[in-house]
């Protein structure tokens, strides 16, 4: 049963990026990658407060488990923000690809220490 949910659960996370990603696309024009950006950072703090509550809260790991790898991993995808950063080198703007790796990570990690955070007692 686990494993059923979380290909649910990572199906509907794969399809709401897909959407958020679309949309951010489709609004604000950027030499940037902002959608999987935006998408990477809101996954990164969701399971920060995900593991917050499992830690802090009494939440179930199974939910954690359900949440975090099905959903948010189908959400997220740093795959795709890696291929993005090397699209950028091969366009010749290696100032914007250091940007949108290097500004990904630290934004990405911050968000989830402030999920975290925001989840303690």
């Amino acid at each position: 049963m686990t494993v059923l949910l979380l290909a649910l659960a990572g199906g509907a996370g794969a399809g709401i990026r897909f959407v958020v990603d679309g949309l951010i696309r489709s609004r604000v024009p950027s030499a940037l990658p902002l959608g999987t950006i935006a998408v990477n950072v809101s996954g990164s703090f969701l399971l920060g407060l995900l593991a917050g509550a499992v830690l802090h809260h009494g939440v179930p790991a199974q939910l954690q488990l359900v949440l975090g790898t099905g959903f948010l991993g189908g959400y997220t995808t740093f795959s795709t923000a890696s291929v993005e950063t090397v699209r950028l080198v091969q366009a010749g703007r290696s100032g914007l690809a250091l940007a949108n790796a290097f500004g990904t990570l630290a934004a990405a990690a911050a968000a989830a220490a402030a999920g975290l955070a925001l989840a303690l007692p």
